[in-house]
C-alpha cells in the first residue's frame, strides 16, 4: 500500500510547491553526504560520486528539470568540498574540480531528463488507466440499469470523481447551450463538461472517455430495445400458453373465443378485439369480443364483412391489415367508422383447409396498426382452430356414441317388442290350448292328465321366466307407466329394502328415462348382489344447471343418486357400472362414484334433459306425460 501511495505521489499531475521540493532535495544531499562517509572504505571515490545521483533523480522526477539541475550542481559541490582531497575546500583554481563537477553535471542532468520522461509515461499510464476505469464503471451503472435515463445522475458523478473535473453531466438528449460549459457529442447526447479545464484533460475526456461512452450508450439503446423486444415476446408466448391450457381442457368454444379476443386486445393495446365466425359469402357473426361496452356489444350479431379487414381476410384466407378507413366504403367500414376505429388487423381461422373464421383487431387511435401484429394474430388464430376442431371432433364422437346407444335401444326395442307380441302370445296360446286339452283327458287316464299338467305348468314357468328376461331387454314399463313407476317396480322385486324419492311428476325425454332407469337398475343389482347392503335409498330430481363432460353448460339436468349402507364398487373394473358409464358419457351426462368407511356408497348421475342439447338426440325419442 506504502509503495501505491509513493507511485501515485510520484506521478500526480502537478508537481508539490518548490519550498518543498528545496527542502527534500537539501535533506537528501545531507543523508547522501553522511551515507558516503561509511561507504569511502569499501569503494572507489569515484563510484561514491553515484549516491547523490538518487536524489537528483528523485527531485526530478517530481519538480522537474530545473530543480533537479539545481541539485545536481548542489550534490557535486557537497561531494567535492566533503569528499574530495583537499576535503573542506572547493578551489576554482583546479581545473580537475571542474571537470568532476562537468561531468556530474552532464550524468545528472541526463538522468534528470530520463527520469522526466519515465514521469510523463508513467503519468499518461495513470490517466489512460484512469479513463479505462472511468469508461468500465460507466459500463457497468448504465449496461446493468433497467432504465438509464434514472442512472445517469450517478453515472455522471462517478465520471467527474474519476477524471477530476468539477463536474461531468451525461445528457442522451438534446441539450440547450450554456456559457462557460463545453458540450462534447455522444450521439446520442452530449457530455456537459466545464469551459475552463486544462486542455490536457479536455484532450483525455475527448480521445479517452467520449468514444467509450458513445458506444456505451449505442450498446445499452440496443440492449434496452432488445430487452423490449424480449418482454413483448414473453408476455406473447405467456398469453399463447394461456389459451393453449385452455385448448388442451377443452373448454366450451365460446370460453376459448372470449379469452382469445381478450388476450389479444391486452398484448396489442387494442381497443376491440372480435371472433368472426363465417356464415356464408357476405355474412359473419361475431362469437365473442372484447373492449366495447355491454350497451355497445355486438355478440351475436350478423354482419357483412364488405369494406372491413375481414373481408380481405376471408378473401385471401390470409392476415391482412388496414391502416386506414378512408376511402373505404362498406357496411363494416361504415360501422367501424361509427364506432371510432381508424385502423385494423385481422388474421384467418383455418379449419380442416376452410376458413372458419376471423379474429380481428381494431384501434381507435390515428395512425396505422402496429407492425406485424396481423402476422401474431395468427398464431392466437391457430390455438382457436385446434379448439374448433377438437370441439367438433368431440361432438362428432359424442354424437356417434349417442347414436350407437340408441340404434341398441331401438334394436333391444325390437327385440322386446317381437318377442312380446309373437313368442309370448304364442306361447300363451300354447298354455291355454294345453289346459283345454288337459280338460278334456278323461279321468282313467290320470298318468297322461298328471303328465300334461305337468307340461303346462312348466310352460307357465318359462312363460314367467321369458317375461322376466323381455323387461331386461328394454324396459316397456318406462314408457307405459313413466320413469318414477319403473324404479318403484324395480324396488318392488329388490331383495333389500328400497327407498324411493322422485322429484317433480312429468315426464321427460325417452332416451333420459331409459338411461335413467338402467342406472338404477345396475346400481340396485349391485347393491343387493355384491354390496352386502341392508338398505338402498334412490333419489331423482331436477336441478336448474349443470355441466357436461366437455364444459358445455346446461340447462335443466335429471340428477339420479342410489346410496347404500354397503361396501363400494369400482365402475372401471366392474363391468356393469362400466357399461353405465358409456351409457351416461355417451347422452353428454356424467357419473360420480364415492365411498368411504362407514358411510356407505354412493353413485350420482347427471343427465341433461333439453333434447336440443343432446347429441344424438335427433334419433327420435318422444316426450310423453307423467
Amino acid at each position: 500500500m506504502m509503495q501505491g501511495r509513493l507511485a501515485a505521489w510520484l506521478v500526480r499531475p502537478s508537481p508539490p510547491p518548490l519550498s518543498i521540493g528545496i527542502a527534500v532535495g537539501a535533506g537528501l544531499i545531507v543523508v547522501e553526504t553522511l551515507l558516503v562517509y561509511p561507504l569511502r572504505h569499501v569503494a572507489p571515490r569515484e563510484a561514491l560520486a553515484l549516491v547523490y545521483l538518487i536524489g537528483v533523480l528523485l527531485v526530478s522526477t517530481v519538480w522537474g528539470l530545473w530543480l533537479g539541475v539545481a541539485t545536481s550542481i548542489a550534490s557535486a559541490v557537497a561531494f567535492d568540498f566533503f569528499h574530495t582531497p583537499p576535503v573542506g575546500l572547493f578551489t576554482t583554481e583546479d581545473w580537475r574540480d571542474w571537470l568532476e563537477l562537468a561531468a556530474y553535471l552532464m550524468v545528472a542532468g541526463v538522468g534528470s531528463s530520463v527520469a522526466q520522461l519515465a514521469r510523463a509515461r508513467a503519468l499518461e499510464a495513470v490517466e489512460r488507466r484512469r479513463e479505462a476505469d472511468a469508461v468500465a464503471e460507466l459500463t457497468r451503472i448504465i449496461l446493468g440499469a433497467g432504465d438509464v435515463q434514472a442512472v445517469l445522475p450517478e453515472a455522471s458523478d462517478r465520471l467527474a470523481h474519476a477524471m477530476q473535473v468539477p463536474f461531468a453531466v451525461i445528457e442522451v438528449g438534446e441539450v440547450p447551450p450554456n456559457e462557460g460549459r463545453i458540450q462534447l457529442p455522444l450521439r446520442p447526447g452530449a457530455l456537459v463538461v466545464p469551459a475552463d479545464l486544462p486542455d490536457r484533460v479536455m484532450r483525455r475526456l475527448q480521445d479517452g472517455v467520449v468514444p467509450g461512452l458513445a458506444t456505451v450508450l449505442r450498446a445499452s439503446r440496443s440492449l434496452q430495445a432488445s430487452r423490449t423486444e424480449l418482454q413483448a415476446l414473453l408476455t406473447q408466448q405467456a398469453a399463447l400458453r394461456r389459451v393453449a391450457v385452455l385448448v388442451a381442457h377443452g373448454v366450451a368454444l365460446a370460453e376459448l373465443a372470449a379469452t382469445v379476443a381478450a388476450e389479444a386486445a391486452e398484448l396489442f393495446k387494442a381497443d376491440a378485439t372480435r371472433v368472426l365466425r363465417r356464415d356464408g359469402p357476405s355474412t359473419v357473426t361475431v362469437v365473442a369480443e372484447h373492449g366495447r361496452s355491454e350497451a355497445e356489444s355486438m355478440l351475436g350479431k350478423r354482419l357483412n364483412p364488405s369494406g372491413g379487414v375481414s373481408a380481405l381476410v376471408l378473401r385471401d384466407s390470409r392476415p391482412a391489415r388496414m391502416d386506414s378507413y378512408d376511402g373505404s366504403s362498406g357496411p363494416t367500414a361504415d360501422l367501424a367508422r361509427a364506432e371510432g376505429f381508424h385502423a385494423s388487423a385481422g388474421a384467418p381461422v383455418v379449419v380442416d383447409g376452410q376458413v372458419w373464421g376471423v379474429l380481428v383487431a381494431l384501434w381507435s387511435r390515428v395512425g396505422p396498426a402496429p407492425p406485424g401484429a396481423e402476422h401474431e394474430l395468427a398464431q392466437f388464430t391457430e390455438l382457436v382452430a385446434t379448439a374448433i376442431a377438437n370441439t367438433e371432433s368431440r361432438a362428432e364422437l359424442n354424437a356417434s356414441r349417442a347414436r350407437l346407444v340408441f340404434a341398441a335401444d331401438e334394436g333391444r326395442r325390437d327385440i322386446e317388442r317381437d318377442l312380446h307380441d309373437r313368442v309370448l302370445q304364442r306361447l300363451i296360446s300354447l298354455g291355454l290350448e294345453l289346459r283345454v286339452a288337459e280338460a278334456l283327458i278323461p279321468q282313467e287316464l290320470a298318468e297322461l292328465r298328471s303328465r300334461l299338467s305337468d307340461t303346462a305348468a312348466g310352460l307357465s314357468g318359462v312363460l314367467e321366466h321369458l317375461q322376466r328376461i323381455v323387461r331386461g331387454i328394454h324396459p316397456a314399463i318406462v314408457a307405459q307407466g313413466g320413469l318414477g313407476s319403473a324404479i318403484k317396480s324395480l324396488a318392488r322385486r329388490c331383495p333389500v329394502p328400497v327407498a324411493v324419492r322422485t322429484g317433480p311428476k312429468r315426464r321427460l325425454p325417452g332416451y333420459v328415462e331409459v338411461a335413467a332407469y338402467y342406472v338404477v337398475s345396475e346400481a340396485i343389482a349391485n347393491s343387493a348382489a355384491h354390496a352386502d347392503a341392508s338398505a338402498i335409498d334412490v333419489d331423482l330430481d331436477i336441478v336448474a344447471d349443470g355441466s357436461a363432460t366437455d364444459g358445455t353448460a346446461w340447462g335443466e339436468v335429471l340428477s339420479v343418486t342410489v346410496h347404500h349402507d354397503g361396501v363400494g364398487a369400482d365402475p372401471e373394473q366392474d363391468f356393469g357400472l362400466a357399461g353405465v358409464r358409456d351409457r351416461v358419457e355417451a347422452l353428454g351426462g356424467t357419473l360420480a362414484l364415492t365411498s368411504a368407511a362407514g358411510r356407505g356408497t354412493s353413485l350420482n348421475v347427471k343427465l341433461p334433459v333439453g333434447g336440443q342439447d343432446c347429441p344424438g338426440a335427433e334419433a327420435g325419442w318422444s316426450f310423453g306425460g307423467m
